[in-house]
């Protein structure tokens, strides 16, 4: 039986380790935060008290973190993964952070003899429940081949992107059209509104139409059309704004590194900057609705 270290219990990591533990795997989890500790004791995982007694003999160690500092630390801080995990263990993080960061862990992971994958992921709560989650990973080939039967436990795609950090590449990248596409489809149905046409024609029309995209079919913004959308539940998350910001950043943050103009991509998190400085971080992203429509 496989044993996997799971470092990081949080809203999306949580449910992720309950799906390893259903699929069979030895989960051994830990967080330093004691309400993510509660709910995973709750949830029957097996939990320790320090990081080290986590990975110390695991043959794959993943982590879910919120950012780049906390990466790091975990990583590459005294008595962190590196000083403490089993010769030869995999890592993998599948926390979003930037490119930067994932290149830099996973090079000193290499000098150490440790094979690691850079792996985000797509799907947000709902799927790292469902375990329909997709993920994007960076890394050798060899590594990707030996991590891909774990993860295809917890997604329905699990898909090599390249090299070191290529997974954050993508994962920045789609969530970058992401945040765009949201914009584009709130900004329509506020004019269709001034227009005096209806939100469900609109839906109707556009969805057979080359304004097709998935924020509009799977995601819509406005209530009706797609019953399973934040918007028929107040703007519950699904997918904060917060954590779109917090996306958006790290593209911008890239882009300027790499010299590449993502204007739209700019003007993006712009916007939903002034949406989470209103106050309203914690809605769904796609509540973005309220403030272009005027509605806040």
């Amino acid at each position: 039986m496989t044993r996997i270290g799971f470092i990081g219990l949080g809203n999306m990591g949580l449910p992720m380790a309950r799906n390893l533990c259903k699929a069979g795997f030895a989960v051994r989890g830990y967080d330093v935060m004691e309400a993510a500790r509660a709910r995973a004791a709750a949830a029957g995982l097996e939990l320790v008290e320090e990081l080290d007694r986590a990975v110390a003999d695991a043959e794959l160690v993943l982590t879910m973190l919120p950012a780049g500092p906390q990466v790091r630390e975990v990583y590459l801080g005294a008595g962190g993964i590196l000083d403490n995990a089993a010769q030869d263990a995999l890592l993998v993080d599948c926390s979003t952070i930037d490119v930067e960061t994932a290149r830099e862990v996973h090079e000193r992971a290499r000098s150490q003899g440790f094979p690691m994958l850079d792996a985000p992921v797509s799907g947000g709560v709902a799927g790292a429940e469902a375990a329909s989650l997709t993920f994007m990973v960076g890394g050798e080939a060899e590594a990707f081949e030996r991590g891909r039967p774990i993860l295809e436990k917890m997604g329905k795609a699990v898909i090599h992107a390249g090299p070191a950090g290529t997974g954050q590449a993508a994962k920045i990248c789609n969530n970058m059209m992401l945040g765009i596409q949201m914009i584009s489809v709130c900004e329509a149905f506020a004019l269709a509104d001034g227009l005096g046409l209806s939100a469900d024609k609109l839906f109707e029309i556009s969805a057979r139409s080359s304004g097709q995209c998935w924020s509009l079919t799977s995601y819509c913004p406005v209530p009706g059309p797609v019953p399973s959308a934040p918007s028929n539940r107040e703007y519950r998350p699904g997918f904060t704004a917060a954590m779109m910001l917090k996306d958006l950043r790290l593209a911008q943050q890239s882009a300027a590194a790499a010299g590449v103009a993502t204007p739209l991509g700019a003007e993006a998190c712009q916007l939903y900057a002034l949406f989470a400085a209103a106050g309203k971080e914690g809605l769904d992203f796609s509540a973005i609705i309220k403030m272009i429509a005027g509605k806040l």
